[in-house]
């Protein structure tokens, strides 16, 4: 879906000022967030290169940059001189959140630790990123999200288990901690906007990947043993896999409620199986899924995608196709619900991008800005900021 930037929308977060001085993805992943819903958020970049998520590069553009830059203003300062440490300290009396994700003390090195910062605006909420958390024995150390989902446990569960344990191929880590980090900023803002009173958020790379397996805990408390990889399939639910079709395209099919497998038995006209004591519970089903899996597998090995899907659904059966992003675009679903936007671009004349997450009926997100060339906004708002003294 074509849409236009629109600079006069007003977003519910309008009014709030983030200062975002992160580099690279999970800071820019929750003040994207924020910026799309309508708060001014001002990239705190160096002079000469800004932000590195610039330089992350596909077919030749910064695609990364003008996808998480988008509704984002850019400030150039040099905030190892003192008229740029003033004039950013002028800048944190005039906002209400600020992001950084230096190693843990890098703050305080340049002289505006959280406590100076809390002087200047005592309801400002300061977000410190970082990769294992301004506290314990690995504060220290940088962390790249590629070294957090080694050492989360994910890398470990991911993958098949002839294989070698698998990192994500995006930057899931940072991903998740910016959507946790935004959903801190906004609990953060309520108490501000309540009491007046600021805060720090402690956000590492690692906590919130975590979270997302944090059962695997529990579960080795009771068994004692850390679940392998086990590819496509689970190990608490099953059938549960993907599965190639006759014409070399896959489905995913998940049985994860007692009904739904054996409305999966019905399908594949083995309704015996239902009263088998192998595939009967789901116990029983997760103990013998390789064999489950084969009988699946062989029944829609015999048709293509489509004749799959058209079956599987025709029976109630929670059914999809594997899809590429070829797939997706100009997909039915994905038109139908306007996932994927394009949007006028610079130079590209325009791009796809996905649209506003989530969806708020009446006070929703909106596109007021392209991701901003480096500095494009420094004139402006230092001349805001000499207008507000």
């Amino acid at each position: 879906m074509s849409k236009k930037f629109d600079p006069d929308h007003i977003g519910p977060l309008a009014g709030v000022r983030v200062l975002d001085m992160s580099r690279l993805v999970a800071g820019n992943m929750m003040s994207a967030y924020l910026a799309d819903f309508g708060a001014d958020v001002i990239k705190v970049e160096r002079e000469g290169s800004g932000d590195d998520l610039r330089n992350w590069r596909e077919a030749g553009w910064d695609i990364y940059w003008k996808v998480y830059g988008r509704n984002k203003r850019s400030l150039v300062l040099d905030l190892k001189s003192d008229d740029g440490l003033n004039t950013f300290k002028s800048l944190v009396a005039t906002a209400q959140v600020l992001i950084e994700n230096f190693v843990p003390g890098g703050l305080e090195k340049m002289g505006l630790s959280p406590e100076l910062l809390l002087s200047i605006n005592p309801a400002l909420v300061v977000v410190r990123v970082s990769g294992w958390g301004q506290t314990g024995p690995f504060s220290h150390k940088p962390g790249f999200g590629t070294l957090v989902e080694a050492m989360s446990g994910f890398a470990h569960l991911n993958g098949f288990a002839d294989k070698p344990p698998a990192l994500p191929p995006l930057a899931l880590a940072d991903m998740i901690a910016g959507v946790y980090g935004a959903a801190g900023v906004l609990t953060a803002l309520r108490v501000a906007e309540k009491e007046a009173r600021g805060q720090v958020i402690d956000l590492s790379l690692f906590e919130p990947i975590f979270s997302v397996i944090a059962s695997e805990a529990a579960k080795y408390q009771l068994t004692g043993e850390a679940t392998m990889r086990a590819g496509n399939q689970s190990t608490h639910t099953a059938p549960r896999n993907v599965y190639v079709c006759a014409d070399q395209r896959f489905v995913a099919l998940s049985g994860s409620m007692q009904s739904m497998a054996m409305k999966i038995l019905d399908t594949i006209d083995r309704p015996e199986l239902k009263y088998d004591e192998r595939f009967s519970t789901n116990d029983a089903r997760v103990k013998n899924r390789d064999e489950l899996d084969r009988l699946i597998g062989n029944f829609i090995a015999a048709r293509t995608q489509a004749e799959n899907l058209e079956l599987f659904e025709a029976a109630g059966v929670t059914v999809g196709p594997v899809c590429s992003v070829a797939d997706l675009v100009g997909h039915p679903y994905i038109d139908g619900r306007e996932a994927i936007v394009e949007l006028e671009d610079r130079d590209l004349g325009s791009i796809r991008m996905h649209n506003i997450v989530p969806r708020l009926s009446e006070t929703p997100g909106g596109f007021t800005r392209p991701a901003p060339l480096l500095g494009e906004h420094t004139q402006e708002i230092l001349d805001s900021l000499k207008q507000s003294r």
